[in-house]
């Protein structure tokens, strides 16, 4: 075995935390272990395909979040290879795990997150980010890592929440992102892709002490012996596949107390016996029954319509707004944003409800969900 040290003990030895006698093959407290490090990557490629599933509805655009890489860094390494100011999201987790990390981000890449949310096409963004822009990508991160602590509760077998983000535009060679933590950290590197518009890394910094709770909750409640033998496999397949898992942002709440309520609400047309019979077990995937008790969102859809930013804030009490629907003309019902089906307006007592008039089938239904 070389004798040589590396980078990282050498910067252990300057801090003074290991002396020259320690053995190299010792891990220490602020360094991760191959098997540790394997977990986190897991941990992160899960979570972060849901927040690319999240984020491409948000925007429209097909975003893809590449296989983590995961290393050891500290505050002085990221100020000298990360110069330019960048938009810096700090997410607290408060139950389930107790800890925080940082996103980083590029501050071109956040304009076209802005500029995609404000319903442009992405390719002007803007070039300095206001208290507006920066209102609207920390709704983008909201979104995103709630749907990140979703994927994460179902993976640990636990209840994960976080405050809603904070985001800041932060220059890292003047300012201190991670005020109060260890020096050393855990840098996983992402590479983004925003559908023929982005294409860059996104990082996010973990304390080694927190990166190492949140691996002792995976190996607690998982058999890590699966990962292990084929680790890129499974990372690629998570994240191919992420999106019909990751929909939902409450999991915990099921869907079965609404299934009796249709029915008793449903005025006995012709059309629900034939969704019954089409909805036959036989005709849906064997391994659908695995995602059959995760909850959606059902939603109908008037109309559409497209207004300026100084149109929407001209809107008073009394305004009419003009969509892109004729009167009459069937409403959209979708699921989870994707169309599910057609339908007219009816009152039940004293509640809107939908006459399904026009339904897909099940398999096209389950295509949209992906």
């Amino acid at each position: 075995m070389s004798s040589i040290l590396s980078q990282e003990e050498i910067d252990a030895l300057l801090r003074g935390t290991v002396t020259p006698n320690t053995s190299t093959n010792e891990i220490l407290p602020d360094t991760l272990s191959d098997l540790e490090k394997d977990a986190l990557g897991e941990l992160a490629n899960i979570s972060m395909g849901s927040a690319a599933t999240t984020l491409s509805y948000l925007l429209g655009k097909k975003v893809e979040i590449t296989t983590p890489q995961i290393s050891i860094t500290n505050l002085r390494a990221i100020r000298e290879n990360y110069p330019k100011p960048y938009v810096v999201v700090d997410v607290k987790y408060t139950h389930g795990l107790k800890g925080s990390n940082v996103l980083v981000i590029h501050t071109y890449d956040a304009g076209v997150i802005v500029d995609l949310m404000m319903g442009g096409d992405g390719s002007n963004p803007p070039l300095e980010l206001t208290d507006l822009h920066i209102s609207a990508v920390s709704e983008a991160m909201n979104q995103m890592m709630g749907s990140a602590a979703t994927s994460m509760s179902q993976m640990l077998n636990k209840r994960i929440d976080i405050s809603p983000p904070t985001l800041d535009l932060i220059d890292l060679r003047e300012q201190d992102i991670m005020g109060g933590y260890p020096d050393s950290l855990v840098k996983i590197s992402f590479r983004v892709v925003i559908q023929g518009l982005v294409d860059s890394e996104m990082m996010q910094l973990i304390p080694v002490p927190f990166a190492k709770d949140m691996v002792a909750e995976l190996l607690g409640t998982n058999d890590m012996s699966k990962y292990q033998p084929k680790q890129k496999p499974v990372q690629n397949e998570f994240t191919k596949k992420a999106e019909p898992v990751s929909q939902p942002y409450i999991p915990e709440h099921k869907p079965a107390p609404e299934t009796p309520s249709q029915a008793h609400v449903s005025v006995s047309q012709v059309q629900f016996a034939q969704l019954h019979h089409e909805m036959n077990p036989m005709n849906v995937p064997p391994n659908l029954n695995l995602i059959m008790d995760v909850s959606l969102q059902l939603s109908v859809e008037l109309g559409r319509t497209h207004k300026k930013i100084r149109e929407i804030l001209e809107l008073t009490s009394g305004s009419i707004i003009e969509l892109d629907k004729l009167a009459g003309e069937p409403v959209d019902i979708l699921v989870n944003g994707k169309l599910l089906a057609k339908g007219e307006v009816v009152v039940i007592d004293e509640n809107f409800g939908v006459r399904v008039t026009e339904i897909v089938s099940p398999m096209e239904r389950v295509k949209n969900l992906q």
